[in-house]
């Protein structure tokens, strides 16, 4: 068991990077790039209201940016958001984050699992898997699900 589980962290961290690093040379990336940087900033436009704390504003703006360009699920966010090792944001603020955020997670999931079955050639089963696991990407085992179900 802590083989398997320290096998899928590492290869999380290796998609994070190879996502992180991908600067897309197709039409689709390109396309991907405009709607996530329109979506964020929609989201700022909408959070610019005078009752909303600046740290509020950024903890939305970041989940935006988690949600569109890494297609994390709201679990997954949310630790992000919060987590000492990655944005430090109080709880408060990523809630606030998470509530505002724009995001499809149906489509998110659907990412992830491309992701895992084309650059890691996992099966079904390992993707559904890797996409409920508690350290893993953390989505519902309905949005996991439909990322199976709609997989090509």
């Amino acid at each position: 068991m802590k083989k398997l589980l320290a096998v899928l962290l590492s290869l999380m961290l290796s998609l994070s990077l190879v996502a992180c690093g991908d600067s897309g040379s197709g039409e689709s990336s390109g396309s991907s790039e405009v709607s996530s940087k329109d979506a964020v900033e929609e989201v700022a436009e909408e959070s610019e209201d005078a009752n909303v704390s600046r740290e509020f504003k950024s903890a939305l703006k970041k989940a935006q940016m988690y949600s569109d360009t890494m297609h994390m699920s709201k679990a997954g966010i949310y630790d992000q958001l919060v987590s000492e090792y990655g944005e430090g944001f109080p709880e408060d603020a990523a809630q606030y984050g998470i509530d505002n955020v724009k995001a499809d997670w149906n489509t998110n999931a659907l990412e992830k699992a491309k992701t895992y079955a084309e650059t890691i050639s996992m099966s079904d089963s390992v993707v559904y898997d890797q996409l409920v696991f508690e350290h893993g990407e953390q989505f519902t085992p309905e949005q996991a699900q439909y990322a199976i179900d709609n997989l090509e």
